[in-house]
């Protein structure tokens, strides 16, 4: 007998919710575990080639915890295209002003460079406080 690899179908593939308190923790702890659940490891008919995670909120973002020297450290670069167009920004400051660009661009960067990703990372809910608008999602996940 022939073992085959059992492949999930589109409609076969059901979403969760997952919601991932982030107060204290550190920034690539919360993102590689958000990450795992937008990519569906956690799941055992994991395929990598299909879109099979679920759904994650990530809440108290302004109360993450970067190690060592990174807030003074660590910068965010982008290039707007143009000659001289060149940004850096200090991760002390992206922390406080928009701590959910730093958890963002963190899980965005654990993401495979292919055409999921993009799918993927809408999947990404950020939130500064505790505050957010999906409590019905976990209520239907509990019954």
């Amino acid at each position: 007998m022939i073992n085959k690899t059992y492949l999930p179908k589109i409609s076969e593939i059901k979403r969760g919710w997952h919601l991932i308190d982030a107060k204290g923790k550190p920034l690539g702890r919360i993102a590689t575990q958000a990450v795992y659940l937008l990519r569906g490891k956690n799941k055992p008919f994991y395929t990598p080639h299909l879109d099979c995670g679920d759904h994650v909120v990530v809440t108290n973002v302004s109360q993450i915890v970067l190690t060592g020297k990174k807030l003074e450290q660590k910068i965010d670069y982008h290039h707007s295209g143009y000659p001289g167009g060149d940004k850096y920004t200090v991760y002390s400051k992206l922390m406080a002003e928009k701590p959910e660009k730093g958890l963002w661009l963190a899980a965005k960067g654990m993401l495979p460079k292919n055409r999921l990703a993009g799918v993927q990372i809408k999947r990404l809910r950020i939130f500064k406080g505790n505050e957010h608008d999906f409590a019905d999602k976990f209520a239907k996940n509990k019954e």
